[in-house]
């Protein structure tokens, strides 16, 4: 025996703990499933920082001595279109995507949007008269409808069931944390001439960013295993790709559990039947019609609760709430974004342990209360303006808890794989078509009813929203995908 030889008899480290092996692994497991989640998200960052910068935009452009233009005596309706444009724009996006997503893919979705996001931007930055500068809202637009249709999709398909919904809701995160750095930089920059022009430039280089990342990142594999299942590629080929996209997505210490975790797929995929190709008509039968109801209802009732008219209109309501001076206003804008960072947070946190049933139930009766508080103090309290401020600031925290991400969220797991792409930019297209209604009708609603009557309306609105979630949302919390489709639909 040499000398440099093991001796059977040599005393030997002792193994390490069983315990710092599954740490080492989650810390390395993390930091792959937050690279997964980032560059998705910040379709989600560029969405919510138009919201916010649009907000003071239109102050800036407004303004006879900020705007740096001839054309600034713009009318309503003009105000309107620069407003929502984004949102119209969303909408067209949303309907091609109904067309090109299962086509194109999650990740080239993605990258289609960051490409229309940067040259949305640099359009609107640049415009030199208002049509051109409407155009650009537009383009800008088609590229959130894409990014909010293939996001969450991206997202829920290659991360791990167990903290799905804790990535997802991250993407409300990154939303709302737009709109703070929309109105942030809108603050800084309303009181300089032109600065509509940099707070949208401002977006082009995150535009960058995203399509660098969603470059380097590799394609969906289950949207690969469905092409495969279908028969739209060499099976052989089309697995062998999936199990090195998988192996990408979740590290080193996925090892070598990829192909067997590719083949569970497969298995579950023929299961349920996403082995035949889906047709429109489909759409609105069986299992998928019950996830266009719970995915379209959310989705939908998430945006006729009045959250859309605050956050478009957040200026022009602080201006006429007393808050005179432009920067007020926007700085006002900002506190209440924080709030809805901090409350978005907790829901991130909570939501893989709690659930999605609960967060939804209880998030929703605050707003109901709120609600109810805000049209009651503009009928018959009006000399307690403290019910006022405490009223907004719950409708605002319970609206993260609940609506906010867990109706991306859900949206993003309800669907049947095979149907997952069409039925999503429908929940998507009624999101967004409900908002840009929400929005453009707000302001002649209030001047017709009243701001009482049009909070006991959006009250009562999330009153059948209450029972519309525990009568027919699922739970689905810690499930796979194919699980929530084999047994909640």
């Amino acid at each position: 025996m040499h000398d440099d030889e093991p001796k059977d008899d040599a005393p030997q480290p002792p193994p390490p703990p069983k315990h710092y092996t599954r740490v080492k692994k989650r810390k390395i497991d993390q930091g792959f499933n937050l690279i997964i989640f980032f560059f998705p998200a910040l379709g989600g960052l560029l969405y919510g920082y138009d919201i916010g910068a649009t907000s003071c935009a239109t102050i800036s452009i407004e303004s006879v001595t900020l705007s740096g233009i001839s054309w600034y005596n713009l009318s309503s309706v003009e105000i309107g279109l620069i407003t929502s444009g984004s949102l119209y724009g969303a909408l067209i996006g949303s309907v091609l995507a109904f067309n090109v997503a299962d086509f194109l893919g999650r990740r080239r979705e993605l990258l289609a949007a960051a490409l229309l996001y940067f040259v949305g931007a640099l359009i609107t930055a640049l415009a030199p008269d208002f049509p051109i500068m409407v155009i650009g809202r537009f383009v800008f637009g088609i590229g959130i409808g894409l990014a909010m249709h293939a996001a969450p999709m991206y997202i829920a398909e290659t991360a791990p069931s167990k903290i799905r919904g804790r990535l997802i809701s991250l993407k409300e995160f990154f939303i709302v944390l737009g709109m703070v750095g929309g109105y942030g930089i809108g603050s800084l920059l309303v009181d300089t001439v032109a600065g509509w022009r940099y707070m949208y430039g401002a977006s082009t280089p995150l535009a960058v960013i995203m399509g660098i990342g969603m470059w380097w990142l590799p394609a969906s594999p289950r949207w690969l295993l469905l092409r495969a299942i279908q028969g739209k590629g060499n099976m052989q080929e089309l697995r062998e790709t999936a199990v090195g996209c998988l192996y990408r997505l979740r590290g080193p210490a996925f090892g070598d559990s990829a192909p067997e975790q590719v083949d569970e797929i497969l298995t579950e995929l023929a299961y349920v039947g996403d082995e035949k190709e889906a047709t429109f008509s489909e759409m609105f039968k069986g299992k998928c019609l019950k996830a266009l109801t719970i995915g379209a209802g959310l989705v939908l009732f998430q945006q006729i609760t009045g959250q859309p008219s605050v956050l478009y209109y957040a200026g022009s309501i602080l201006q006429s709430a007393g808050f005179s001076a432009a920067s007020d206003a926007t700085r006002v804008s900002i506190l209440l974004g924080l709030l809805k960072l901090i409350m978005t947070g907790v829901a991130v946190l909570v939501v893989d342990k709690l659930g999605r049933r609960p967060l939804l139930l209880g998030g929703v009766s605050g707003m109901v209360i709120s609600l109810f508080l805000l049209g009651s103090y503009y009928l018959f309290l009006g000399d307690v303006p403290v019910v006022a401020v405490v009223s907004l600031l719950l409708y605002v925290g319970c609206y993260q808890l609940s609506f906010g991400p867990i109706g991306w969220l859900m949206i993003s797991e309800i669907f049947p794989l095979r149907l997952r792409g069409r039925g999503l930019s429908i929940a998507v297209l009624v999101n967004f078509g409900a908002n840009a209604l929400v929005t453009f009708a707000f302001s002649p609603l209030k001047a017709l009813l009243g701001a009482a009557i049009l909070f006991y309306i959006f009250g009562a609105i999330a009153v059948v929203s209450l029972v519309f979630i525990f009568f027919v949302v699922p739970e689905t919390k810690g499930l796979t995908l194919e699980e929530i489709e084999a047994k909640c639909l």
